[in-house]
């Protein structure tokens, strides 16, 4: 990976985190982003901030234009958004009807930016080669039905791999996160007793397991702990080269997360995706060979009617520019590009955005 996107990812580290006496502002009552110098705010999601820091760098040297982004978690971001207290918010989740009926400013619009995955990281010294796992293996080590790293059915799935006697230790989010839906989300897809309980949502009622704030957090954890497992954007993996699992799909193939396999998730979505519509999908389990199966994409999510002319104008020539020349600052840093025909879709649906004249 580059230095200069470690440099992003400690700066990640700082925003997320910051001064341990105060209270997170992912936590309760959404807290005002910081707008000095700023000409347009946002807070959210940290599974895309790798991207976004590259994009608002990007974009503020080609048009001057600073924008402000607080990492804060995806369901900061909705909150945040939701009390009009930034420009825009984002998320891994889609907001569900609920959080759109009670978002202060109207209707919202959903617009993916890019795709990614939610990779299965862990710290099992020794191993020569990478882990495989289907769903269900995952969700009893997260259900702390399997403890220890021999479990049978952990080495039913990788056969003449030598795996030690030492517990587990799982790790999972501490914060409202966009991750963790996606995550938790492929789980109650391919296993019914997950999705019975605890089920999917950006916080769920973990049963076993350490909680770490962040991806940033949660990489840090499993990399610092022998015999640790956790989940996190694949980005944050490959910087802290973790070791990533391949995982079981639907079509019974163990992929590894690469860009390739992210897009080969997404192939038939933008197909089924009429304009105007407000892209609101899964992706996870996708049908397909090739398909990694925990892939997502993620959003910004804005008013559809702005009330700042000078500010909505702002946003939407950024949104345009993070929808075409952007897209190429992707795939180096691990995620997958959309679609084109559905990138094509989205300019045309920023353009219906109701901006006071």
């Amino acid at each position: 990976m580059h230095r200069t996107f470690a440099v992003l990812l400690s700066l990640a580290l700082v925003a997320a985190c910051g001064d341990g006496s105060k209270k997170p502002a992912d936590s309760g009552a959404p807290a005002a982003a910081t707008t000095s110098g700023a000409d347009l705010t946002g807070a959210g999601a940290t599974f895309p901030y790798p991207l976004y820091s590259k994009w608002f760098n990007e974009y503020a040297a080609k048009t001057g234009v600073k924008i402000n982004y607080q990492p804060i978690g995806s369901g900061g971001g909705i909150r945040q958004l939701s009390e009009q207290t930034v420009d825009f918010g984002a998320t891994d989740a889609p907001m569900t009807d609920a959080e759109l009926a009670k978002a202060k400013g109207g209707p919202v619009l959903h617009i993916p930016t890019v795709l990614g995955a939610v990779v299965i990281i862990y710290n099992v010294p020794g191993l020569t080669q990478p882990l495989k796992l289907n769903g269900e293996t995952i969700a009893a080590i997260y259900q702390g039905q399997i403890t220890k790293w021999n479990d049978a059915r952990i080495e039913a799935l990788n056969p003449g791999v030598a795996l030690p006697a030492s517990d587990i230790l799982v790790v999972h989010r501490s914060d409202g996160s966009g991750t963790t839906y996606v995550f938790t989300d492929y789980l109650a897809a391919v296993s019914p007793a997950w999705a019975a309980k605890p089920g999917k949502g950006k916080e769920v009622q973990w049963p076993v397991g350490l909680g770490a704030k962040g991806n940033e957090g949660v990489s840090g954890q499993v990399k610092q702990t022998p015999g640790a497992i956790g989940y996190a954007e694949l980005a944050y993996a490959s910087q802290n080269k973790l070791s990533t699992a391949a995982v079981a799909n639907a079509a019974s193939e163990y992929v590894a997360p690469t860009i390739a396999s992210v897009t080969a998730a997404a192939a038939g979505a933008a197909a089924k995706l009429p304009a105007n519509t407000d892209y609101r999908v899964s992706i996870v389990n996708a049908p397909g060979t090739g398909v990694y199966p925990i892939s997502s994409f993620t959003w910004i999510i804005v008013y559809d009617k702005q009330t700042n002319a000078e500010k909505g104008k702002r946003l939407v020539v950024f949104l345009r520019w993070a929808l075409t020349d952007g897209q190429g600052s992707a795939a180096p840093l691990d995620y997958a590009p959309l679609p084109e025909s559905m990138r094509s879709a989205l300019v045309t649906r920023l353009g219906t955005i109701q901006i006071p004249q």
